[in-house]
């Protein structure tokens, strides 16, 4: 990028205000190019100062990390076995050494930028382990990146859904991001449908069967196991489990078998179906912690799972038959 000419990304996040992404493409010229906070400033618009305030954010809201030391390690005898045990493309089972959902959070970033190509159109649900992959990817190759469910609003000072696919859109130098601007379970089906026919969100949601890879995470029917079981009544959660639900991907519940749930709960969720996620050539789900054992071999027979990324917890659970 010439140093005098600020990318698409950093024009519409100069018009918007929009910090976040513009601390992030800031970090990039300042990191990976190497440009010095006054080029940055002459190129963008900006003050010495203003643009030394939102490197500074960029460290204290953990979208630059400097490291020194080795990242969790792969371990590859665990990966070969567990993909062997559940019939899958690939395994990616990571050390975790007490780092948990961000060194899986790394793992997922390289795993990513190994699978995409700069043809690539890339979905992503929220989950925590994509928030810390946002955080983590440096450089990634992608033409576009959607955002396969409606948005879910996490406790203060953690990215939600928009802030994530933005960030993403952002690593792969200015690609197109296409975020839902609805949440991601409703009250009610008319609700819902109403949503869907709104031309942004329809144009977005359409935008799903281009998918070429799609980034998701196994939820475990429990209460901290799964976003969606979280948003939920305890009567709609109790009614759910007692028709079998096990786990949860992207709104989409199954049962140990990993077959659909039925309830109103799946007309009540705008994102991706679980026919669409099914046909997208690349699907890249992460899950972690021995207690989401039945519910990712779960997911695994729903047939959204050709590369796992785990942590050895996890792996050690499921090979030793959980």
């Amino acid at each position: 990028m010439p140093a005098g000419e600020p990318s698409a990304v950093e024009r519409e996040a100069l018009a918007s205000g929009d910090e976040t992404t513009l601390a992030i493409t800031i970090s990039r010229r300042y990191y990976f190019q190497e440009q010095s906070k006054v080029t940055i400033g002459k190129a963008l618009g900006l003050s010495r100062f203003q643009v030394a305030r939102l490197l500074q954010e960029a460290r204290r809201d953990g979208l630059v990390r400097i490291e020194i030391g080795r990242p969790g390690r792969v371990d590859a005898d665990l990966s070969a076995r567990l993909r062997d045990e559940l019939g899958i493309d690939r395994a990616v089972v990571i050390e975790s050494a007490g780092g948990g959902v961000d060194q899986l959070g790394r793992a997922l970033a390289g795993t990513l930028a190994e699978e995409s190509t700069e043809a690539s159109v890339v979905g992503l649900t929220w989950s925590r382990a994509l928030v810390s992959m946002a955080r983590h990817i440096r450089r990634l190759s992608a033409h576009s990146v959607l955002q396969l469910a409606g948005a879910l609003y996490p406790p203060d000072g953690v990215p939600g859904s928009v802030e994530v696919v933005r960030t993403v859109a952002a690593a792969a130098g200015g690609a197109a991001a296409h975020p839902i601007y609805a949440p991601l379970v409703v009250s009610d089906v008319d609700t819902a449908e109403g949503l869907r026919r709104q031309p942004e969100i329809a144009a977005a949601m359409e935008r799903f069967r281009q998918l070429d890879i799609a980034l998701i995470s196994v939820g475990a029917w429990q209460p901290g196991g799964s976003a969606v079981y979280d948003l939920l009544t305890p009567a709609e959660q109790q009614r759910l489990a007692d028709a079998g639900a096990c786990g949860e991907l992207s709104g989409r519940v199954f049962d140990r078998d990993g077959k659909p749930v039925p309830s109103d709960l799946d007309d009540r969720v705008v994102g991706i179906d679980s026919q669409t996620l099914r046909a997208v050539p690349k699907l890249i789900t992460s899950s972690y912690g021995a207690h989401r054992a039945q519910a990712t071999r779960a997911a695994v027979a729903t047939g959204c799972v050709h590369t796992l990324v785990a942590d050895d917890e996890l792996a050690r659970a499921l090979l030793s038959g959980a």
